[in-house]
C-alpha cells in the first residue's frame, strides 16, 4: 500500500486539467495561496479574470456537508452581503469533480485584514456579522458540525494522548485538560436550540478582506451550527479593560440587525478553550501531509507541549474569571 498523500497526485498539471474541465481555457499561470486545509490555487484564464481553485481535502467533508457550506454563501450574496461564494455552472452546479479530487472555483477578490484597533473597523464588522446572523437564522444546516465540548475538546484529548502527548507530560496533559473540559463544560452547559444557529464558525482577520470599508468575508469551509459569540469573540484582544470595549463596539454593529444575548458572553472562554485543545488535534491529525511538518516546524517537539500545557493552565484560569460585560 502506497503511504503517498493524496494531495501528493495534485500536481499543477491535473490542477489546470480540473479547471478546464469546467469549460475553461487556462494560460498555464498558477500560484499556490497561503492554505493548509485544502489546496487553494490561482489559475490564469485566457482573455478572462484569473480564478481561484479551491480542492477539498478527501474524506474531510461529505458532498452534502460542502453543497451546505456553498448554498449558505449563495444565501448571503443574494441578501447583498459581501461574501465569495463560488461560481456555478450553466446546470447550476458548484461543486466539481476532477480525477477523484472534488474542487469549486471562486472570483478573485483583492484587500487585507481589518484593522482590529481601529473601532469604526469593530463597528463595520459587528453589523455584517448581524447580517450574515439574520441571514443565518433564517434556515438550520442538516449535515454540517456542530460545536461542542465532546468534538472538541473530549476527542481532541483522546486523540493527543494516544498519539502524541511526551510520556514525561502526559499526566500533566491528562489531568490539566481534564479539568478543562469539565470546567468548560460548566460554562457551556445550558446552551439550548434557540442560542445556536448557522454561523461562519471560523471568523478571523485572516477570513476578511477589508476594502473601501467594507468587511468581504471570505472561505465558509467551517460553516457549522454554534452560538452567535463564536463569529465575534476572536476579534478581541489584549487587558480585560480592552476587551471590553472591543465586545461592546462589535455588539454595537451587530445589534442593528441582530439581537444579541448577553448571556453568550460567559461562552467566550470556554468557546476559545475548545479551539486550543482542538486546534492542537488538527495539527496532529494532518502530520501526515507533507505540507503541515513543512509549515508547522514547531509542532510535536518537547517546547511546544510544554507551551502548550502552559497555556492551557491560563485558558483554565481564564474560565473561572467572571465573564465579559457589554459597557
Amino acid at each position: 500500500m502506497s503511504d503517498e498523500h493524496p494531495y501528493e497526485r495534485l500536481g499543477p498539471d491535473r490542477v489546470i486539467a480540473a479547471v478546464e474541465s469546467t469549460g475553461r481555457l487556462c494560460d498555464a499561470r498558477l500560484l499556490a495561496l497561503n492554505s493548509y486545509e485544502n489546496r487553494v490555487y490561482q489559475v490564469g484564464i485566457e482573455d478572462d479574470e484569473p480564478l481561484i481553485a479551491k480542492f477539498y481535502r478527501p474524506e474531510r467533508w461529505s458532498d452534502e456537508q460542502i453543497q451546505e457550506e456553498h448554498d449558505f454563501s449563495f444565501e448571503l450574496l443574494e441578501a447583498e452581503i459581501s461574501v465569495v461564494a463560488p461560481l456555478k455552472n450553466e446546470d447550476g452546479v458548484s461543486l466539481h469533480r476532477h480525477e477523484g479530487f472534488r474542487f469549486a472555483l471562486f472570483p478573485r477578490r483583492g484587500g487585507y485584514p481589518p484593522e482590529l484597533d481601529n473601532f469604526d473597523n469593530l463597528l463595520v464588522l459587528g453589523r455584517t456579522l448581524g447580517r450574515i446572523h439574520q441571514v443565518g437564522a433564517a434556515r438550520t444546516f442538516a449535515s454540517r458540525q456542530n460545536i461542542s465540548i465532546e468534538r472538541m475538546i473530549a476527542a481532541s484529548r483522546e486523540f493527543l494522548l494516544a498519539e502524541f502527548i511526551p510520556a514525561d507530560l502526559r499526566e500533566a496533559y491528562e489531568s490539566l485538560s481534564a479539568d478543562i473540559q469539565r470546567t468548560a463544560a460548566a460554562v457551556y452547559d445550558n446552551v439550548g436550540e434557540a442560542d445556536v444557529q448557522r454561523i461562519h464558525g471560523d471568523c478571523h482577520v485572516g477570513n476578511i478582506l477589508w476594502r473601501d470599508n467594507t468587511a468581504h468575508f471570505v472561505d465558509l469551509d467551517d460553516c457549522c451550527t454554534g452560538p452567535a459569540v463564536q463569529d465575534l469573540w476572536m476579534f478581541l484582544n489584549g487587558e480585560r479593560h480592552e476587551r471590553q470595549l472591543q465586545i461592546s463596539e462589535l455588539i454595537e454593529g451587530y445589534s442593528e440587525f441582530c439581537d444579541f444575548r448577553p448571556m453568550q458572553l460567559r461562552w467566550i472562554e470556554a468557546l476559545r478553550a475548545m479551539r486550543l485543545v482542538h486546534y492542537a488535534a488538527w495539527l496532529g491529525r494532518r502530520w501526515q501531509d507533507p505540507a503541515f511538518p513543512r509549515s508547522f516546524t514547531w509542532f510535536n517537539s518537547p517546547r511546544y507541549w510544554s507551551d502548550h500545557i502552559l497555556e492551557l493552565r491560563e485558558q483554565l484560569a481564564a474560565l473561572q474569571e467572571e465573564p465579559l460585560a457589554l459597557l
